[in-house]
């Protein structure tokens, strides 16, 4: 039966792992009386478990990782381990960074499973830090130990070890975590630990720093240095608990993650042969076809033609107006002519080794044009139709959103400066910039979709990119209903609201649809009046001829400039509009959208983010506080109440369907209190065997109290349409 590898982490350096890790091994040999392994994976801190043995081994784990051998027995495996006298066996970590470098951590991962033949158990030092030569070693092993110490840093770095972990899809459970240094009088108890961690405590080592000090003057670990002492008969308690619950062989059960440090190892390249290239290159969905952390030769060669590219062509000063798609056609294909002299440049068979088909040459020079005109990995994420958002959590993790449902996406950046130049593509055609003096920015493609962007300090784990995709075709009401946002009843009582010039806001959550709602809202208005629309970034798609569009501006990098929402609704009320459409009121600018609304600019269109009706009125309350006029809040309220006429409240279901969930009327006042009227409500009804939500649009009863005023004016609307079903 094959033996357990145990991978002992920790949190932060300082913890003690490394001497965890040297008297766990031993405590396991004294209670069990089995010969354990101990290996020294930690190059961060060379040569450490050589003074906790007291052992200074010939050859180290970096040879042994590259020695060819068909299958590892005691004699072959002789120059490479010292087995003490005191029962265990032991393999080093080299003295010197240079010689670590050199681990081969594919013959690392072959070596270890063969060794799981030899020894019943193998206790790994791993360090701290998720290089590729650990990752190896968590793929293989059975269990992580997790070594933490009451100190509220330290367990501030171990939450950032476990999130890594967990990034990378270890089981949760495979997961064990120990207190170090334990002290009953310490402030920061297990507990205090266990509510930070979110983790169960599997176990605790007293502090007992005299005994640890001696242990280490004699070169001898704890359990052999001070057999009686407490801390001994913690370490021995610690290995019964596990064999008590046969922890192992449940642990080694579990689905693990296959090939993270091949990965590593190929973003690690990636990222040395972009920085080669100057920092201009990248490849998306690397894999590793080789060792040492080289890159697959696919990836390799696209850097090659890149470099070749950057050479050849200035492409910063040659994109001229990049909203021209003629420009962008020529700059295209001068671009894709120079690629193809490059390839006539490049060795026979280099080319047929990597590009042996028609095929593969297309796609390579489909792949390069993406990298240094487009947006690299991005482009074929953005060009597929169903993705509706792209979610760009960090350089090699991309989340795509179908049919209301998010997942990870195969793609992934090569390199953070990859990263960094399709956002320098993004913003620089905007006259915006993202850098460290201004870390985030709301920005647009040239398609509509919303991008918002936020790199580094405020991003921890490296640039991160959200796009809000827009449809290629203007979504009308006929898809609505098709999609069974509303129905054909509903859109014709919107329709007749928007060309009644009814003020409307339509409420909604993050990624409800709100902006796509009143797109389809503001197509109803006449083509013969005068729109202007106020937007932070342009996305709105109207189909009439008679707009103007206006988009804020954040300040310069003298940190002057800055056009406000706000300065903008006041300039569009001296453009003569007929209707003023807000993209979104996010702050004071409320209140002059409900100015407007009451002097005269009538059928005026805006969204906010609130859950339902009554949630929309306290936030636009809140929203004209934030103009810092200093009104009463009743009157705020009578402003609200005698400027918005409808709310639709537009919601996503648990299924990730986006509906109309409500639509109210503002009635008025009733005393200090908006009051509001629902004339038609979503029912939920259950769940369909796809777990669909079932449900229907039932009107109320209530008849608005605008319908007359519609009806004065010659609009029809039967009053049939109110009735309660």
């Amino acid at each position: 039966m094959a033996g357990h590898i145990v991978a002992v982490v920790g949190g932060k350096g300082g913890v003690g792992k490394s001497v965890f890790a040297a008297n766990f091994a031993i405590a396991y040999l004294q209670n069990f009386k089995l010969r354990p392994l101990i290996i020294d994976l930690d190059f961060n801190s060379l040569g450490d478990q050589n003074i906790i043995l007291g052992q200074n081994p010939a050859k180290t784990i970096v040879d042994l990782s590259k020695v060819q051998i068909p299958q590892l027995d005691a004699k072959s495996l002789a120059p490479f381990v010292v087995n003490a006298q005191q029962g265990y066996s032991f393999i080093g970590s080299p003295r010197e960074t240079a010689f670590a470098k050199d681990i081969d951590v594919e013959g690392l991962g072959r070596a270890l499973k063969q060794l799981t033949n030899l020894f019943p158990i193998i206790v790994i030092d791993c360090g701290s830090q998720m290089d590729p030569h650990v990752l190896k070693a968590l793929e293989l092993s059975s269990a992580i130990f997790c070594v933490t110490t009451p100190d509220i840093i330290v367990v501030n770095q171990t939450r950032r070890v476990l999130a890594k972990i967990q990034e990378l899809l270890f089981p949760p459970e495979m997961v064990q975590i120990i207190v170090n240094k334990y002290n009953p009088n310490n402030i920061i108890n297990p507990q205090i630990i266990q509510k930070n961690l979110n983790r169960q405590i599997f176990g605790a080592i007293p502090d007992e720093p005299q005994t640890s000090d001696g242990a280490l003057a004699k070169g001898m670990p704890i359990v052999l240095s001070a057999p009686n002492a407490p801390v001994t008969r913690a370490y021995s308690d610690l290995v019964r608990k596990i064999q008590q619950v046969n922890l192992f062989d449940t642990l080694a059960k579990l689905n693990k993650p296959q090939n993270v440090a091949q990965k590593a190892l190929a973003a690690k390249g990636a990222e040395g042969a972009a920085a080669a290239a100057g920092g201009e290159t990248g490849a998306p969905g690397v894999t590793v076809r080789s060792k040492n952390g080289e890159i697959d030769v696919w990836t390799s060669m696209k850097l090659r033609i890149h470099k070749f590219l950057v050479e050849k062509m200035d492409i910063k000063k040659m994109t001229g107006d990049q909203n021209d798609p003629k420009t962008k056609l020529v700059l295209r294909e001068k671009t894709s002519k120079t690629v193809l002299d490059v390839l006539a440049t490049l060795p026979p068979e280099d080319i047929n080794q990597v590009m042996g088909t028609r095929e593969l040459k297309a796609q390579m020079l489909k792949e390069v044009l993406d990298e240094a005109l487009g947006l690299g990995p991005l482009e074929d994420l953005l060009a597929d139709d169903d993705v509706t958002e792209i979610m760009v959590n960090a350089r090699d993790q991309i989340y795509v959103e179908k049919k209301g449902k998010p997942g990870l996406s195969k793609v992934t950046f090569s390199s953070e400066q990859q990263m960094m130049n399709v956002i320098e593509r993004i913003v620089t055609p905007l006259g915006r910039r993202c850098d460290e003096k201004t870390p985030y920015v709301d920005a647009r493609l040239a398609d509509g979709s919303r991008v918002h962007i936020i790199i580094p300090p405020l991003a921890l784990r490296g640039p991160t990119i959200t796009i809000r995709k827009f449809p290629k075709k203007r979504i009308t009401e006929k898809e609505l209903v098709a999609f069974g946002a509303m129905t054909t009843e509903i859109a014709d009582f919107l329709k007749a609201c928007v060309e009644g010039k009814l003020n409307i806001v339509v409420s909604g959550g993050t990624g409800s649809g709100k902006t796509t709602l009143l797109n389809v809202l503001s197509n109803f208005i006449p083509a013969s009046e005068r729109i202007i629309t106020v937007e932070d970034a342009a996305e709105l798609q109207l189909g009439q001829e008679h707009v103007v569009r206006l988009e804020s501006r954040p300040k310069n990098i003298e940190g002057e400039g800055e056009v406000s929402i706000r300065d903008l609704i006041k300039c569009c009320l001296r453009m003569r509009p007929d209707r003023i459409i807000v993209g979104e009121c996010r702050s004071g600018e409320a209140m002059d959208m409900l100015q407007a609304m009451n002097t005269g600019h009538s059928g005026s269109l805006t969204t906010l983010h609130a859950n339902n009706p009554r949630e929309a009125l306290g936030r636009l309350e809140t929203l004209v506080m934030m103009a810092g006029l200093g009104l009463p809040l009743k009157a705020i309220k009578e402003t609200i109440a005698s400027a918005v006429n409808l709310i639709v409240q537009q919601s996503r279901l648990t299924d990730g369907s986006r509906r109309v969930t409500y639509i109210s009327e503002v009635v008025g006042m009733q005393g200090e209190v908006i009051t509001l009227q629902d004339i038609f409500v979503f029912k939920q009804e259950g769940l369909d065997k796809n777990r669909k939500i079932i449900g229907r649009f039932v009107p109320t009863g209530f008849i608005p109290k605008f319908v007359e005023e519609m009806e004065a004016k010659g609009m029809k609307i039967s009053r049939g349409l109110f009735s309660a079903k």
